[in-house]
């Protein structure tokens, strides 16, 4: 469905002394795909969150072919995998700057009304702007 990628270097801190990144720091790359996608259709999580809505992650699946070194060039790719409804599921793929695959990713979010505290529906002004 909807398609996206953003590219960023590894930074020094992200990294163990042999200047591999540290496996938690890829759900934060994944985090950043997923917000830069949301920003490209128009949608802004602060915003979204200011109107009582919030995505907390409630699946993360990380299947981890390759390491990134500092300094790497790498690039997230983030998909929509279907129409949200009550969850919203991407699939993601990192790359280095060689085009080596590094992960392949999936999560699940689900739209939590923030006075509820409950889940509900995907807001119409997001479907609006996954229409074709």
């Amino acid at each position: 469905m909807k398609y996206d990628e953003i590219s960023f270097r590894v930074r020094y801190g992200e990294t163990d002394q042999m200047g591999v990144v540290y496996h938690g720091n890829y759900a934060q790359y994944l985090e950043m795909g997923r917000v830069e996608w949301l920003r490209k259709i128009g949608v802004s999580y602060k915003k979204m969150e200011a109107n009582g809505v919030m995505l907390p992650v409630v699946s993360l699946n990380i299947n981890f072919k390759k390491s990134a070194l500092y300094d790497d060039l790498i690039t997230v790719v983030t998909i929509l995998k279907k129409t949200p409804m009550v969850k919203i599921e991407f699939d993601y793929k990192i790359y280095n700057q060689d085009k080596e695959l590094l992960i392949e990713a999936n999560t699940v979010l689900a739209f939590i009304d923030m006075k509820a505290n409950k889940p509900m529906r995907c807001p119409d002004y997001i479907l609006e702007k996954l229409k074709p």
